[in-house]
């Protein structure tokens, strides 16, 4: 395949990163996840062999290196100071795609998994609790499943099956619900004002567990912009077009992750 010659500055960086998932690749890392298994899970959809390829492209390009791991065991991945001047990069297409796309985003279709592994990697350790804290996220539709996280000694572990400690906080709501406080659509006190979520436990944990979540790194945007969604001039003109009967078939505009 030619390449798209070197006489364009915006040419030469598509070379590097504008392959679909290398975007997301330097997410991952932006976001702190080193090893190959944490940068999978964050991109569902993404096959093994096609994440090697990828990798193996941005280490080349000199956005990433190869570290062996600290445990002895495989490999970790670090942004070069060329791979972290992308931040801003991929800072500005969330940003763009909340302004641009918002009436195409689906929270809503992130599975379980994936949002509670989101979740985990945004989390403000500078607020857990001193003790280890065990967070059961009951998941009721629509397909209710049940995933632990443990916040302990300043890291967040995600669970897909007991961990063997007792819950000391429980939150049951949709998965939509879940996705919505994330990803900067409703705030968590405003979820569970409304019975979206419901948080049983001790009331001094009860009312810190949002505190412990960073949020999606675009809540704040996505917030803003569905405000104006909601209260702007076009809401109207938006509502009234969403009503309206599709005489056609359209296809659906994938989401966009988060």
């Amino acid at each position: 395949m030619p390449d798209y010659g070197s006489y364009c500055p915006v040419a030469m960086a598509s070379e590097v990163i504008a392959d679909r998932w290398n975007p997301l690749i330097i997410r991952e890392l932006v976001l702190g996840n080193t090893r190959f298994n944490d940068i999978a899970r964050g991109m569902p959809g993404i096959s093994r062999s096609l994440l090697v390829q990828r990798l193996r492209h941005l280490e080349k390009r000199g956005v990433l290196e190869t570290w062996p791991s600290a445990t002895g065991r495989g490999s970790e991945y670090h942004l070069t100071p060329a791979g972290r001047d992308l931040e801003r990069v991929v800072d500005s297409l969330g940003r763009w795609a909340v302004e641009w796309l918002f009436d195409d985003l689906r929270p809503h279709e992130v599975p379980p998994t994936t949002l509670m592994w989101w979740m985990h990697r945004r989390v403000d350790p500078s607020r857990f609790p001193p003790q280890r804290t065990v967070i059961e996220f009951r998941h009721t539709a629509p397909d209710p499943q049940t995933i632990w996280m443990v916040l302990d000694h300043g890291e967040a572990s995600v669970c897909l099956q007991h961990p063997g400690f007792e819950s000391d906080v429980v939150a049951t709501a949709s998965t939509a619900a879940f996705a919505d406080v994330f990803q900067g659509y409703q705030r968590w006190s405003e979820a569970v004002d409304a019975g979206r979520i419901e948080v049983a436990g001790p009331r001094r944990l009860a009312s810190a567990l949002s505190t412990w979540f960073r949020w999606s790194p675009w809540a704040p945007v996505t917030r803003e912009r569905a405000d104006r969604a909601a209260t702007g001039p076009y809401a109207a003109e938006t509502a009234t077009r969403k009503r309206a009967p599709q005489h056609s078939a359209q296809r659906t505009p994938p989401s966009v992750p988060t």
